[in-house]
Formats: C-alpha cells, sequence, structure tokens
C-alpha cells in the first residue's frame, strides 16, 4: 500500500529501494545487516563491490555506452542512521523495521526517526545502480558507516578502490542549498600538573550557569558565552587575591559550555565577592541579548584543606584568559561563513592533573596551524605541556570546481530556481574524504529534510522527485 502513492513519480524506484532498506536496522555501529545487504544487492546483479572490516561498501557499475572515456563519478552517503523514538514508541532499533506513513507531501515514520538522513542517499544510489536506461559514466557508489557517531567510516577509506575525480554527497537537507565546503577540526588537550599548598583561609564557591550553549560549529557564530571564559574573566579580575581549590566546566569538546564553577580561597572574601558582584553585572550585562538567563552565583564553601600553589593558580587563570575562543577569522570566497574558530570545550580535574580542551574548527588548514600553534605557545608559556591532539581535515571552498557549476545549471534548469552555494562551519565526510581523494571535485546535495535526529523527522516526497532528476540530469552532464 505504502509504495501506491509513488507510482506517478519518476522517483518511485527510489521510494522502493527507500521501503527496503528501512526494514534493516541501521543504528551506528550495528550496521551489520544492512552493509551485507548492500553486498548482496551488487553481487545479484554482477556488480563488483567490495565491503571493508568497518562494513563501508563500494558498488561498482560500468559506464553506459558512450561514456567510457569519461572518468568514474562517486556516489556517496551514510548507511546508518540517529535511532531516536518517543516515550511511548515500544520500537527496537535493534531489530524492528522502521513503518513507514506517507501524510500528503511527506514520509514519516510511526513515534521513531525516519532515518531519511542518510537512508535516501541509499536508495538514490541504489535506484541508480538497478537502472538499465540512464546514461552514465562508470560509478563508484560509497556507502559509509557510522557517520552519526564519529565517521569513523569515512575515516577508514583508503582510495584503493575509487578512481573517480567527481564525488557527489547526497547527505545535504536541503534542496536548494549546495554546500562546497567544510571545515576540518582540530581538538588539543592541555595538561596542568596539579600542585598544591595547606589552605588557611576562607573558600567561596563561583558557579556560572544558565547558558545556551550549543553546537561549537554552526551556532559559534551567535556570539553566546562561554562557560569557561566567563570563570577566566572573573578569575582575572581578583588574581592578585586568591588561590584555586578546583574548577571544573562544559561537558563535550564540541558544544559550547553552558555550565562551570570553582572554588577558591582569599584572606579578604568580602573583598572579592565585591569584585566579583561587580564584574558579574557588567558580563551579564554585555550577554543580555546573547543569554539573557546567565546566573553567576557566589556562595560560601567549607572545609577546603589544600589549594592550588599561587604559581600554578596564576598559570591557569593565565591559560583560561589567552586561550582562543569564539570566531576567529571570517571567509574571503563565502560571504557570511566562519573560516576559523575555537572552543574551550571542557575542563576537568582527574588523577591529580588539569586539563583543558580546545576544539579549532577552520575551513583552512593553514588557519587551524595557526591557532593551534597559539595553543601550544600558550601552554609553553604557563607550564603546561600539550596532552593529546587529533584532527580531522577540512574541504576547502574550490572557486574552480566544474561539478559546482554543472550542478548549478541543472537545478536552474530543472526547478526555474537558482541553488544556494554554502560551506559550512562543521566537519562533514567530504572533509574526510578529501584526504585519500585529493584531486577529486565534490559537491553535496539532496532532498528536504525536517527535524532531522528527532521522531518527527520527515521527508518531501516531491523534493525528493525533484532532486532524482536532478541527480539523473547531474550525471548525464558529466562529460
Amino acid at each position: 500500500m505504502y509504495l501506491n502513492n509513488f507510482e506517478g513519480l519518476e522517483s518511485k524506484e527510489v521510494f522502493r529501494w527507500f521501503a527496503e532498506i528501512s526494514k534493516f536496522p541501521r543504528r551506528s555501529k550495528k550496521e551489520k545487516q544492512i552493509s551485507d545487504f548492500l553486498v548482496k544487492f551488487a553481487k545479484d546483479r554482477n556488480l563488483e563491490v567490495y565491503q571493508d572490516k568497518v562494513y563501508n561498501v563500494i558498488i561498482k557499475k560500468k559506464a553506459f555506452g558512450g561514456y567510457e572515456n569519461v572518468s568514474p563519478v562517486i556516489i556517496q552517503g551514510h548507511m546508518d542512521m540517529v535511532c531516536e523514538k518517543t516515550s511511548e514508541s515500544k520500537h527496537d532499533f535493534d531489530k524492528d523495521p522502521i513503518e513507514l506513513i506517507v501524510e500528503g507531501d511527506f514520509l514519516r515514520a510511526n513515534d521513531t526517526t525516519l532515518g531519511a538522513d542518510n537512508g535516501i542517499a541509499v536508495a538514490y544510489a541504489l535506484a541508480l545502480l538497478d537502472s538499465k536506461d540512464i546514461p552514465h559514466p562508470a560509478l563508484e557508489v560509497l556507502i559509509t558507516s557510522d557517520e552519526e557517531a564519529g565517521m569513523s567510516g569515512a575515516s577508514a577509506v583508503t582510495s584503493e578502490h575509487l578512481s573517480g575525480k567527481t564525488l557527489i554527497n547526497l547527505d545535504a537537507e536541503d534542496e536548494e542549498i549546495f554546500w562546497v565546503g567544510c571545515a576540518g577540526g582540530h581538538n588539543i588537550i592541555t595538561e596542568f600538573n596539579i600542585e598544591k599548598e595547606i589552605n588557611k583561609n576562607e573558600a567561596l564557591k563561583i558557579e556560572v550557569s544558565g547558558l545556551k550553549g550549543g553546537h561549537s560549529g554552526v551556532e559559534i557564530d551567535k556570539q553566546r558565552a562561554n562557560a569557561i571564559k566567563i570563570l577566566g574573566r572573573i578569575f582575572y579580575e581578583i588574581k592578585d587575591y586568591i588561590n584555586i581549590v578546583c574548577i571544573n566546566g562544559g561537558s563535550v569538546h564540541n558544544a559550547i559550555a553552558k555550565n562551570a564553577y570553582a572554588v577558591i580561597t582569599s584572606e579578604n572574601l568580602s573583598n572579592v565577592k565585591t569584585i566579583i558582584e561587580d564584574i558579574s553585572d557588567k558580563i551579564k550585562h554585555e550577554y543580555r541579548i546573547a543569554d539573557p538567563d546567565m546566573n553567576i552565583s557566589i556562595s560560601n564553601y567549607d572545609n577546603v584543606k589544600e589549594c592550588y600553589t599561587r604559581k600554578l593558580t596564576n598559570d591557569v587563570i593565565n591559560f583560561i584568559m589567552l586561550s582562543p575562543d569564539g570566531v576567529l577569522y571570517m571567509s574571503r570566497d563565502i560571504e557570511g561563513l566562519v573560516l576559523t574558530s575555537a572552543n574551550n570545550g571542557v575542563v576537568e580535574e582527574k588523577d591529580n592533573k588539569l586539563y583543558f580542551d580546545v576544539f579549532i574548527r577552520s575551513s583552512s588548514e593553514s588557519s587551524s596551524n595557526e591557532i593551534g600553534n597559539r595553543v601550544k605557545a600558550l601552554a609553553s608559556a604557563t607550564n603546561a605541556i600539550i596532552f593529546s591532539e587529533d584532527s580531522y581535515p577540512a574541504w576547502e571552498y574550490d572557486p574552480d570546481s566544474k561539478i559546482k557549476d554543472i550542478a548549478c545549471e541543472v537545478y536552474k534548469r530543472i526547478t526555474g530556481k537558482d541553488a544556494v552555494l554554502k560551506a559550512v562551519h562543521a566537519g562533514l565526510e567530504c572533509g574526510i574524504l578529501k584526504k585519500p581523494l585529493p584531486d577529486t571535485d565534490m559537491i553535496s546535495i539532496g532532498p528536504n529534510i525536517y527535524h532531522i535526529h528527532t521522531p518527527k523527522e520527515c521527508l518531501s516526497i516531491s523534493s525528493v522527485d525533484t532532486m532524482w532528476k536532478v541527480l539523473k540530469e547531474l550525471i548525464i552532464n558529466i562529460k
């Protein structure tokens, strides 16, 4: 009954394959069943297929007549999905199929995420591979695993079975927006050795709360307050009068810290309280628009026997004050795009060490390296060490990209509308895939999907049909 809704559409085979893959559990890091299904699909059609140890699948289809001398085109998406459901739902994502419901122009699931992110890419790819009459260059369909929980699938991809010089990623969520770049990430963890002395003074707890926080990439331009940096500003005003006892803030490296607290000691708490109250009022006024619910509280704290040495206290305060944070550079290529930012995501004590986590995002490798070197220089100047570094590459905007020009022309011809070229200040698989495929021209497109990662997720049927037409024409016009 479900498939009867699509009989009049050019994309009816896309929806048929979407229904088919919706039968398989596709939770991130549990993709074996859907990965094995893709392998069987290929073998049943005598298509060349590869499956790696993390369940990435590559399926190859030979060129249509007349396209034998054209470089292969890589069609890419991910097989896993975010598994969320309503409190009333009894759905078991490890074994139950997704129950599909059509409502007007929308396809949704019954009280669960739909998995259109990114099952629709898989459905598009299978429809292309199964077709007999769509002209195309040789196709290399790359379906990755674990995109939603760390991109470990894309990170495992090599160039061994991929030779295409054009890649069409199908993981975009707005049909009018074509993604042409994304930020890379560079995570630096700095370590201080905690040295303590006997405390003889009264103690005070300072707590910053009520902040909005948010995604440290796509929401960094909103200029929201970072609770760790707010603590740093307060510390600096009272640095001559205090010793730190402990400090903790943030939750994860890629989220703007919305809570933080510290305990301090001082010979003159009355004076310190006055200074804190004064600077707190100024900071809250400063953020009255971006973070109107900011709360900075101070309260007495008992039974503090030890505190940081004055030297360590000063080093920590200087590090927090000088650590790069927020929007650092804007793009000169794409108006309104944050080029480089940093986020002081986490500060925590563990095993007599104090760790600061600074996460740098940038669409420019050289800019990312510059900010990383700032953090390293600061660590050296404050007697800390770089404990850990981890990074993934950016997908830098290419003004000479041919696929973006072809895609814009095709979209205009089919819809009568202009596509919007954008880059995102967050990580995409294209950025990771640029490392093994540095000379591959890339673009990310897709149909309209709403309320992604929630049980309200829904997919526009008409948009799927439109982008199916665009995808076919795009492939036909790559020569």
